[in-house]
């Protein structure tokens, strides 16, 4: 990629708040790019704004290729692609596995965790590389953990993840992944059903099977959603926090020296989202967002990242990593009928994980110039790929 994305939607954002742009493939698709007119779009989720594919016209008349990468995310059947009352519906079983409550019981196994693989950190010794062993590592295990996926899969499942998102892959290997995501949440799905445990599916599995107005099919489409939009954001949100502490060690040491890290953790959201933009939502009729008109039947992204920095939401600090900064409501977990049902747990397993990194490694330090750090090639979500570390001094 010749420029970082961020870089691209900032130019675009001077243009306008809202601009047509053109995917690969010859795509037409239009990208929202301010906090304003972002925040506009989130609040019209389930009205003005529908996310099932069949309000997308060009998907079916001809005009976007069958082959086209991208319908593998589009047309996933997932939670995200549903709308009103299934949507609420399904939110509202899926919410129960996430109140403050159960999150807050499940602090002490991911601590463990996040322990346990401190320790293999340590281990690797000089020139470990955090994303492999730290960054992916902790999300994948909790997430998981949280769903009953067994230890030997995650592996498996993180590789899927990370070649469904990406652009550079070509149709068929995308297509190919999906299948096999899909079919391994519906043995998981059978398997739980057969051996119920402890966990997200098995909960899941029983509201099915109990008449809860949930099918095999949604059951599936809910454990894709969760299983990756719930790990891959906390992933690229532990690789873009530690980049700018390294970058801006007096924000490092304050974050040390005063226990701040669930401020590091909201800074980060704000400053370099997870999210460079959503899966498409589709326009239920004709609709003008910050003046800009957008016929119905056309695709909309809205862009986090360049929402998080934008000066006429943040000033002129907006570009700048601060974590004494007064938090005015960024979306860094949406706004509206789709706020993340996960922010709970992504803030809780972020502040342990980078509460722990810096405690037990206080004199860590990035292997590489940060302009030499390569990012995820997605157009959906973007962090560090690669984060090789010197460890300094070791705490127990």
């Amino acid at each position: 990629m010749d420029e970082y994305p961020l870089d691209t939607c900032i130019r675009l954002r001077e243009i306008a708040p809202v601009v047509q742009v053109e995917f690969p493939g010859g795509v037409p698709a239009y990208l929202a790019l301010t906090h304003n007119a972002v925040r506009e779009i989130l609040a019209g989720d389930n009205t003005t704004f529908l996310r099932d594919p069949k309000h997308w016209p060009a998907l079916y008349d001809g005009s976007i290729p069958e082959d086209w990468p991208l319908r593998a995310i589009v047309q996933g059947g997932h939670l995200a692609t549903k709308d009103g009352g299934d949507h609420r519906r399904l939110r509202g079983l899926v919410g129960k596995a996430f109140t403050p409550a159960r999150v807050r019981a499940l602090e002490p196994r991911i601590q463990q965790m996040i322990d346990g693989l401190l320790d293999e950190v340590v281990a690797a010794g000089d020139g470990v590389d955090l994303v492999p062993a730290f960054t992916e590592a902790v999300p994948m295990w909790v997430i998981c953990e949280l769903f009953g996926v067994p230890a030997e899969d995650r592996l498996r499942l993180r590789n899927w993840t990370s070649t469904l998102l990406a652009h550079t892959t070509p149709p068929e290997v995308a297509f190919e992944t999906q299948n096999n995501l899909q079919a391994y949440l519906y043995a998981l799905a059978e398997r739980k059903q057969r051996e119920p445990g402890d966990d997200l599916t098995s909960g899941l599995v029983q509201a099915r099977d109990e008449g809860d107005k949930l099918t095999t099919d949604e059951l599936v489409g809910v454990l894709w959603l969760m299983l990756v939009a719930g790990h891959e954001t906390t992933v690229h949100l532990l690789g873009h926090a530690i980049v700018a502490l390294a970058q801006n060690p007096d924000q490092l040491e304050l974050a040390k020296a005063e226990d701040r890290w669930d401020d590091v953790v909201e800074e980060t959201l704000r400053y370099r989202h997870s999210v460079m933009m959503t899966s498409f939502r589709f326009t239920a009729e004709d609709v003008t967002i910050a003046g800009v008109h957008i016929p119905k039947g056309n695709a909309v992204g809205v862009v986090y990242q360049s929402t998080g920095i934008d000066p006429e939401e943040y000033g002129d600090t907006a570009d700048q990593f601060d974590i004494t900064r007064k938090q005015t409501g960024h979306l860094g977990f949406g706004h509206g009928p789709r706020y993340c049902i996960g922010a709970p747990l992504a803030r809780l397993e972020s502040r342990l994980a980078l509460e722990s990194l810096y405690r037990r490694l206080p004199e860590l330090r990035l292997a590489i110039d940060p302009g030499d750090i390569p990012y995820s090639p997605s157009f959906f979500t973007i962090g560090p790929l690669s984060l090789p570390v010197s460890l300094g001094s070791v705490r127990p």
